[in-house]
C-alpha cells in the first residue's frame, strides 16, 4: 500500500466525517492516537470535547440547541488499564466494560452494528492501543452495511502488532461528501504524520481538516517505555 501524506489525504476529502489516526513516531519512542469529528447539520457542530479522566467525552456546546443527543454524545476515548479505547460511539463503553470481563476487542463488538442514522447508516470505527513494558500494537475495527443495505452487516477488525516507526493507520466513517453519505470502505489507509508532541501534531491535522466541517480534534502522544502520556483538544467552538 502506498503511503501518503495525512494532510493530503484530508485535504483532498472535504467531509471525511469522523475519523482515527494511529500509528507510531519516526523514532519509535512514542505511540500517537487522534480521533476528529465534522459535522454538516447545526445538531453535530453544536459539540466540543471535554476531558474526562483520563479520556474524553462529547459534550453540547449550547444545550438549548441539542436535537438528538443519542448519537452525538458520548465518550470517545477511555483508558482501561494499559488499553486506550478509541471509537466514533457509544461503543467505547461496550467496549470497555466487556474488555473488562475479560472478552478480546473483537469479541467486545460483536453486539454492535453500524448507527441507525438511515440513510447513511454511519460505520462504526473503533481502535484499541495497548501499551506495556515497551511493546506496542494496535487494533481497528470497522463495522458497516454492505453498500448501503441495512439487512447486511460486515464486520473487519485489522490487528498491527509491533508498528513500525514512522507509519500511520487512518479509518473514517466517510469516503467523502454525499446523499446519503458513502462509508468508508477497505483496508485502513497507510499515512504520514510529522513527528511532535500532542499539540504539534493536533495542529497539523486541524490545519489539514476542511475548515467548514471541522469540530473538535483530540491527540495523545505517549511515551511506549514509561507510559507516559500529553494530550491535546481542539475545538472550533470555544
Amino acid at each position: 500500500m502506498e503511503k501518503r501524506n495525512l494532510s493530503e489525504v484530508l485535504e483532498n476529502n472535504d467531509y471525511p466525517g469522523r475519523g482515527i489516526v494511529i500509528g507510531r513516531s519516526s523514532d519509535g519512542r512514542r505511540a500517537v492516537a487522534a480521533y476528529f469529528i465534522m459535522g454538516r447539520s447545526e445538531n453535530s457542530r453544536n459539540r466540543v470535547f471535554v476531558e474526562d479522566g483520563d479520556g474524553i467525552r462529547t459534550q453540547a456546546f449550547d444545550e438549548s440547541k441539542v436535537e438528538d443527543p443519542s448519537l452525538i454524545i458520548y465518550a470517545p476515548v477511555r483508558v482501561l488499564g494499559n488499553k486506550t479505547i478509541i471509537t466514533n460511539g457509544d461503543q467505547t463503553d461496550t467496549i470497555y466494560e466487556l474488555m473488562d470481563k475479560q472478552q478480546t476487542f473483537e469479541q467486545s463488538l460483536r453486539g454492535r452494528t453500524f448507527e441507525p442514522d438511515e440513510p447513511n447508516y454511519t460505520p462504526r470505527i473503533s481502535s484499541i492501543m495497548h501499551i506495556e513494558n515497551g511493546n506496542y500494537s494496535f487494533a481497528m475495527s470497522v463495522i458497516r452495511t454492505d453498500g448501503g443495505d441495512p439487512s447486511s452487516c460486515l464486520r473487519y477488525t485489522f490487528a498491527y502488532e509491533t508498528p513500525k516507526a514512522g507509519e500511520y493507520r487512518f479509518i473514517h466513517t466517510y469516503k467523502g461528501n454525499g446523499n446519503p453519505l458513502p462509508s468508508f470502505e477497505g483496508e485502513p489507509e497507510l499515512v504520514s504524520v510529522p513527528d511532535g508532541g500532542a499539540s504539534e501534531v493536533a495542529e497539523f491535522i486541524w490545519r489539514s481538516l476542511n475548515k467548514d466541517n471541522k469540530v473538535s480534534l483530540f491527540v495523545r502522544v505517549t511515551d511506549i517505555e514509561t507510559g507516559k502520556y500529553e494530550s491535546a483538544i481542539i475545538n472550533a467552538r470555544k
